[in-house]
């Protein structure tokens, strides 16, 4: 599963007009909706640590800890003045070699960045998969086609298969290319990039979070979820290994 927080806002306009106890409960609806849906692994992004802006309580854990999952790891990639957020990652088996990497400075959007992170396939331990949940810049795609940069590098040279989720802001068809140029890079693929039906950010009717996995993995379940916790919607979907694993 994949999800921007949207820093326990939920839907409204923002955080820091918020109470402790009403951006609580948006945090509760969070970890209500993943253990519902009991994924192995969920990605994470707009997860706040202790930040001045939305409660001073760290959101990624309270997740794992509502949500029972054992093993969480978060990546900070804004950090001062009051702020700590970036990207997570929840998981029911261990979490090994967990990487933060931020991106390039991007004024004047504030910075995003990746985690990356190693798991063992669920019921076979010979088999590795490297988890990323990564945020990409809002606002201009010169700046996400740098990014990228960072993310092939971060995932090169490639030993395991690869699931790449989270928020890209932007799509898979139109002008521009930085979601398929990326695929390209890596050797990833995605769930129908075309369907209709599976916008992500309602108030645009925009699909711009994504679930892209490598060839040794194959779709058997991809879904948009209904569930309003935040201005994003959650994306989850079901894998199975193929036979190049």
């Amino acid at each position: 599963m994949t999800l921007n927080m949207a820093h326990g806002r939920k839907d409204g306009f923002h955080q820091a007009l918020l109470s402790r106890q009403a951006l609580e409960a948006n945090v509760q609806a969070v970890a209500a909706l993943i253990e519902r849906e009991n994924p192995d692994l969920v990605a994470l992004q707009e997860v706040d640590g202790p930040s001045l802006w939305s409660g001073r309580f760290d959101h990624a854990e309270t997740v794992a800890r509502l949500a029972r999952y054992g093993f969480v790891a978060r990546g900070t990639h804004v950090h001062g003045l009051g702020l700590d957020y970036g990207t997570a990652i929840l998981s029911k088996t261990p979490l090994e070699s967990a990487t933060s990497i931020t991106f390039e400075p991007s004024f004047p959007t504030l910075s995003k960045g990746l985690l990356k992170a190693t798991v063992e396939w669920p019921g076979q331990a010979h088999v590795e998969v490297d988890i990323v949940s990564l945020h990409l810049d809002f606002l201009r795609k010169t700046v996400r086609m740098r990014q990228i940069e960072a993310i092939v590098g971060a995932c090169q040279p490639r030993k395991r298969p690869l699931v790449l989720m989270g928020d890209f802001n932007c799509e898979w068809s139109g002008a521009e290319k930085t979601l398929t140029v990326l695929a390209g890079r890596l050797g990833l693929k995605t769930f129908e990039p075309s369907r209709e039906g599976l916008e992500t950010y309602p108030s645009l009717r925009r699909r711009i979070d994504w679930i892209l996995v490598s060839s040794e993995l194959a779709f058997v379940r991809y879904e948009v979820l209904p569930d309003m916790v935040s201005d994003h919607r959650a994306v989850v979907a079901t894998l199975r290994l193929t036979s190049k694993t």
